[in-house]
């Protein structure tokens, strides 16, 4: 079932997208007097079809992309026939540059709209909700399997960051400051600053949730919410109500540090030390050997912050949240191309892409990610790779400022090895996804 609930949002997801991409390219065609033969979403075989002036509209089997057909257009379809004939007047080919420009990146305009539009409607909505920094070093932080790798400790305050000052939890798990190199935290531990520096291609490591979910977390205190009779811990009495807040000499705060200690000491006795009734009391607990007491916790709330904005605020806030998007992008693929970041553990595929929606269905979290990929997709469509908008786009450019068309021949061919390259990989986001699947 989870499968399947991730299966259906991305699917969604790509058809919104690649729906309003095509669209762009149709209206853009429209408005300049081209015939826009077909407009389908997903690839075929059909599922249904209809015409309406002039254009077939329908939608396809396979849910992974979409096209539109605009005649005259040397495309993936390489629908060659019309090239040893004379140019229509309602073909691509037969319209000024500047509007077979217009043409090409209209599926790109119509993305990065869609995209501003959702983080600005979902900034104006939502607002931030958020830990700040002040909430985070009240207790310190808990350093998991990650956090330890660079040096940090539980217990550590996160003073600054890159030399600056900070604000909430996401400033923490910023992407751009795994991309950097220099990237260090300041951080006071037992009453003294120290700096710790991320390891070069750190990105590396931090690129699923799973990963971002085994490097800091604030501490959050707990409570015990019930005790099993004739367990351990009833035997020793504690009791409901009861916080753990040192094991032997160790001070501990959030549950996940009772857990380690418990399962470093399985099988053996330990002394624990709760808060009853603003007291201390010291209770002796054996420890059995799965590494448990026999109690259930829970943790106390921790005190978000809630930040709204205007409109005006939104649409800045969420323009830069929108580009921000394809920056990282960029810088990924720069890194990708320097042999600073693996491909096979940074590239998804189709899977890739359902496992970030997650296994429960969340409208904001969905339309989150589809403003997100929706800028993803402006950005790649507008890499100059034949057979791709930006390739078009650049033989396009090429022709406005030499004032020479590059030959249909040269086109075909051109579009011919874009769609191998393309293919190839697909194929190896594809089979790269399978292969994480079973790692």
């Amino acid at each position: 079932m989870d499968g399947l609930i991730m299966a259906i949002q991305m699917i969604l997801a790509l058809s919104i997208i690649v729906g309003i991409h095509e669209f762009g390219h149709l209206i853009a065609a429209k408005t300049f007097g081209m015939k826009v033969e077909k407009y389908f979403i997903g690839f075929p075989p059909k599922i249904f079809s209809f015409q309406y002036k002039g254009t077939e509209y329908g939608l396809g089997s396979i849910p992974l992309g979409g096209f539109v057909k605009i005649k005259g257009i040397i495309d993936e379809s390489m629908d060659t026939e019309h090239l040893n004939e004379e140019p229509e007047e309602w073909e691509f080919r037969s319209k000024p540059a500047w509007q077979r420009m217009i043409v090409m990146l209209g599926g790109i305009i119509f993305n990065v709209i869609t995209g501003l539009i959702i983080f600005t409607v979902m900034t104006y909505s939502n607002g931030d909700t958020f830990l700040s920094k002040d909430e985070i070093n009240k207790n310190g932080i808990l350093a998991l399997e990650l956090g330890k790798e660079v040096g940090f400790q539980t217990g550590d305050k996160i003073l600054k960051i890159n030399g600056n000052d900070w604000e909430r939890d996401s400033d923490l798990f910023d992407p751009n400051l795994f991309f950097d190199d220099n990237a260090s935290f300041q951080v006071l531990r037992d009453n003294e600053i120290i700096k710790l520096k991320l390891p070069n291609n750190f990105i590396n490591k931090m690129n699923s949730r799973e990963a971002l979910s085994s490097f800091l977390k604030a501490r959050t205190p707990f409570y015990i919410d019930s005790v099993f009779s004739d367990n351990n811990a009833f035997t020793a009495g504690i009791i409901k109500g009861d916080k753990i807040v040192k094991v032997d000499d160790t001070e501990i705060i959030d549950f996940i540090e009772l857990k380690n200690i418990l399962e470093e000491n399985k099988s053996s006795i330990v002394q624990l030390t709760v808060k009853r009734d603003n007291n201390n009391i010291d209770k002796v607990v054996e420890i059995n050997k799965d590494g448990k007491i026999g109690i259930m916790v829970m943790n106390q709330p921790l005190n978000f912050s809630k930040k709204s904005y205007s409109l005006s605020e939104s649409i800045g806030i969420g323009t830069e949240r929108a580009f921000g998007t394809v920056f990282v992008n960029i810088k990924a693929f720069g890194k990708m191309f320097s042999g600073d970041i693996d491909p096979s553990k940074n590239l998804s595929g189709p899977i890739g892409i359902a496992q970030i929606f997650g296994s429960t269905w969340d409208w904001g979290n969905f339309w989150r990610i589809v403003g997100l990929l929706s800028m993803v997709l402006a950005f790649m469509n507008l890499l100059p790779i034949p057979a791709l908008d930006g390739g078009h786009a650049t033989f396009i450019l090429y022709e406005m400022i030499s004032g020479r068309k590059p030959s249909e021949k040269f086109l075909e061919y051109s579009t011919r090895f874009g769609v191998i390259v393309l293919l190839g990989l697909m194929s190896y986001v594809i089979l790269n996804d399978i292969y994480k699947l079973f790692i």
